[in-house]
């Protein structure tokens, strides 16, 4: 099996579970449960949004796996789309990464890290600008859809994203050593803090008694079908569940991966989706339906201790969730430099982006991700960023999930070492699930998802326009292998 040149096994079964949990477990789990309350508005509702979401996770899980064993390479999606669809649609993917999906996410759970920062300096928020905002009104596409308003600028607590978001990059240059260490000290210091928020919040009962019955919306707010609030609910759920195909960019790095990648990816998400659902538990004990959706600044985990221990309890729970985001932020920040490298050693991303520096990691993509993120915290709140992320990285799933039958059918010979449980019912029912969510998406929340999808499109010239110029062999790099050759 060939890997990529200068890459370092140093990542065991262990670290790779915790990268899985540390990606996952970033700032979403603290905070969307406030806007899933705000569409479905009832408690049995959010239960059952976070039940359906866990369901479409590990049937992706379960299905990306078989991919993980049959290429333990670095490049994770980008590696595998190129593979089963052609170099086109990795590219496309690579493109989106850094344009649109890991660093959207990165700079949305920055952003989230410090809106949780406010909890100790009221001055850091997403309502005190420092530059803008510059406004751009709403433009009405269809009767249906409208794109806008946009509000750009920076903020107290989009500075605060922007410092986070150079300070892990900064770590993950000097090794993956380095960055694993901090990953696993974060995880596990994340699931503490998220075990201590479940047996408090099941265990003790809170100083004021929350308000019985569901969530009452403002008269102001334009109702939607029970079917499409379900639907449209799930973008937060799903956003606080992605994370886990970022183990995939580093399998280069697994030692043993064809064993570990596959139950990596089955442990880790089985751990994250059992504490988000007692989490959601102990909301609801602690703060009721309203209470959720009406938590300061959407800050549900510090709210729900709060509840418990007062002021006090909020603080140390917004302590608890920061450790959280930034053990997402460089999660996130350590894989996906990956992709881009990946795409570098094929001539396809600028610069020296396909080159390690002395500590064996591609400091040059880290760097740009960086650089993009940061822009990107300018661009909008955290909501407007998890939606701007989500559904292009919806679309690359269903690709890759999908991936993993064209293979059973194109090449059934291959030797799989894990091979997809409940095949082919597991695949399909994440294929469904996730394109029925994407449909609602692109009609009940166009603002950001249709800029998302189009930026995803213009990747097609783009690739067109590099890929004419590979075609001089002075400058076109050397093949890689193809699967049969790695296996």
């Amino acid at each position: 099996m060939s890997d990529s040149s200068g890459y370092r096994r140093d990542i065991g079964f262990f670290s790779a579970t915790m990268i899985i949990a540390g990606s996952m477990i970033g700032s979403g789990i603290f905070i969307v449960s406030a806007d899933i309350v705000r569409q479905v508005h009832t408690g049995p509702l959010l239960l059952l949004t976070w039940c359906i979401t866990g369901v479409l996770t590990l049937c992706a899980t379960l299905s990306y796996g078989e991919l993980t064993g049959l290429m333990p390479k670095a490049g994770g999606m980008y590696l595998y789309l190129k593979e089963i669809y052609g170099p086109m649609s990795g590219f496309l993917y690579g493109w989106a990464c850094f344009l649109v999906i890991e660093s959207g996410a990165i700079a949305a759970v920055a952003v989230g890290s410090g809106r949780y920062m406010g909890t100790f300096s009221p001055g850091v928020s997403d309502t005190h600008w420092l530059l803008g905002p510059w406004n751009i009104k709403a433009w009405q596409a269809t009767q249906d859809i409208a794109l806008g308003p946009y509000e750009f600028g920076l903020t107290t607590a989009r500075a605060v994203g922007i410092a986070v978001i150079i300070a892990f990059t900064l770590v993950n240059t000097y090794g993956v050593k380095l960055g694993v260490w901090t990953q696993n000290l974060f995880t596990l210091a994340k699931l503490g803090a998220m075990a201590a928020l479940i047996i408090f919040g099941l265990a003790m009962s809170p100083k004021i008694v929350p308000v019985a019955g569901p969530y009452v919306p403002p008269l102001t707010v334009a109702p939607i079908t029970l079917l499409a609030a379900l639907v449209v609910a799930q973008v937060g759920s799903f956003f606080s569940c992605e994370g886990w195909s970022y183990i995939g960019n580093v399998g280069s790095e697994i030692k043993n991966p064809r064993r570990a990648l596959p139950l990596s990816l089955l442990v880790g998400p089985v751990i994250v989706i059992g504490l988000y659902l007692l989490a959601n538990l102990a909301y609801l004990r602690l703060l009721g339906p309203t209470g959720i959706a009406n938590a300061p600044d959407d800050r549900v985990g510090a709210a729900a201790l709060g509840a418990i221990f007062g002021p006090l309890g909020g603080s140390l729970m917004a302590g608890a969730v920061v450790i959280s985001m930034f053990g997402y932020v460089n999660g996130a920040s350590l894989t996906t430099a990956r992709i881009y490298q990946a795409m570098g050693e094929d001539g396809l991303f600028v610069g020296s982006a396909g080159k390690l520096n002395g500590h064996g990691v591609p400091a040059w993509a880290l760097w740009l991700q960086a650089a993009w993120a940061s822009i990107l915290t300018l661009t909008g709140t955290f909501e407007q960023l998890v939606d701007y992320s989500t559904f292009a990285q919806l679309l690359f799933v269903v690709a890759v999930i999908a991936g993993v039958m064209v293979l059973r059918v194109r090449k059934p010979n291959l030797e799989r070492p894990y091979k997809t449980w409940g095949y082919p019912v597991v695949p399909l029912i994440y294929i469904m699930g996730a394109v029925g969510i994407m449909g609602f998406l692109l009609r009940y929340k166009p603002a950001f998802t249709w800029p998302g999808l189009v930026l995803v499109l213009l990747g097609v010239p783009v690739y067109l326009l590099r890929a004419r110029k590979l075609h001089n062999p002075t400058l076109r790099p050397p093949d890689h292998p193809h699967i049969e050759q790695d296996i």
